[in-house]
């Protein structure tokens, strides 16, 4: 057997996982659980998150039900390459506050034979493609879409709903600025609701 032969037949395969959807839907929480099961089989785990988020913990990934990881904040998806050099397994939460580099980044850890989890939204508050996860879509090998549930109507919801009166597509908050729609529900043209006023009005309108 000759050396390349060798280095194909023993190297680990890596691959990307994606978990999206909306906001509310337990994006972060999934991730949490398969980087928890990794730890359990005794894998080198590292998980990272943008610097930008921070509204629960400075040094951890958390989720709306309130679970949470230890995680390193960075400013960069290239920050990534260097630091999770001994990791076997990393996972990514917020995917989507990283620029388009981030595909490139999760394709090289791939290919160095290990396993990329990322956690983001795929779309923003008007349900336009976020980001760099819809590039990560077409090249993950595995994708989990999950969903919340619509605050009106209670049916399955996939869209965001930003109810506070910004028209910047990177808004960081939680309930304070966003709730979950289905697609009837979901409001793309119309201005955001003030704080102030909350979504009463717009919840009786919208049934």
């Amino acid at each position: 057997m000759n050396e390349s032969l060798q280095i194909r037949t023993f190297k680990r395969a890596g691959h990307i996982e994606v978990i999206c959807g909306s906001m509310f839907s337990g994006k972060t929480e999934e991730l949490i659980r398969r980087i928890r099961r990794a730890e359990i089989a005794r894998q080198r785990v590292k998980v990272f998150k943008p610097k930008i988020d921070n509204r629960f913990s400075e040094f951890e990934i958390v989720s709306h039900s309130e679970q949470s990881f230890p995680s390193e904040v960075i400013s960069s998806a290239e920050e990534m390459l260097e630091k999770s050099f001994d990791a076997e397994v990393i996972g990514i939460d917020e995917g989507q506050f990283f620029g388009n580099d981030l595909v490139e980044v999760c394709q090289n850890l791939a290919d160095a034979g290990k396993r990329v989890i990322v956690a983001g939204l795929d779309q923003d508050y008007k349900a336009q493609p976020f980001g760099p996860i819809p590039d990560l879509l077409s090249v993950a090998e595995y994708i989990t879409k999950t969903l919340a549930v619509c605050v009106v109507c209670g049916a399955p919801a996939n869209r965001t709903q930003r109810i506070t009166a910004s028209s910047q597509q990177i808004l960081v908050g939680a309930t304070n600025h966003y709730e979950a729609r289905c697609r009837l529900h979901h409001i793309v043209n119309a201005e955001p609701q003030s704080e102030n006023t909350g979504t009463k009005e717009e919840k009786a309108n919208a049934e």
